[in-house]
């Protein structure tokens, strides 16, 4: 059985593969030649976001749970889980106003050229 810490861990880094994945498959979408690998300044802000909030919540989950309900103990793996997997649902709606905004996470590659 694994450590609590790498269960953790290993959401955190689940976590930001699906953000990954949801992001690229949303730009499939639209039509056109898929994105390139690469990410944009403002992708890069964004992925670097969402590692900076996961990074947060994994000391201030479990503190953060014992504030809110101090007569229930739970366990600190279950509430970075919580706070992970609230993170990734802020990010979809941050990801839409990206777009609504004409924000691009990942290049677009010309029509024609190839990365």
């Amino acid at each position: 059985m694994l450590p609590p810490d790498a269960v953790c861990a290993f959401a955190a880094l689940f976590i930001v593969g699906m953000v990954w994945l949801r992001t690229r498959l949303h730009y499939r979408r639209r039509s056109g030649p898929p994105p390139g690998r690469a990410l944009t300044r403002a992708g890069w802000v964004y992925f670097a976001s969402l590692i900076l909030l996961l990074g947060v919540g994994f000391p201030a989950a479990p503190a953060l749970a014992a504030r809110m309900a101090p007569a229930t103990p739970a366990a600190p793996v279950l509430a970075r889980v919580v706070w992970f997997l609230a993170v990734y649902y802020l990010f979809i709606p941050v990801h839409r106003v990206l777009q609504a905004r004409g924000v691009e996470v990942f290049k677009t590659p010309v029509a024609g050229i190839q990365d």
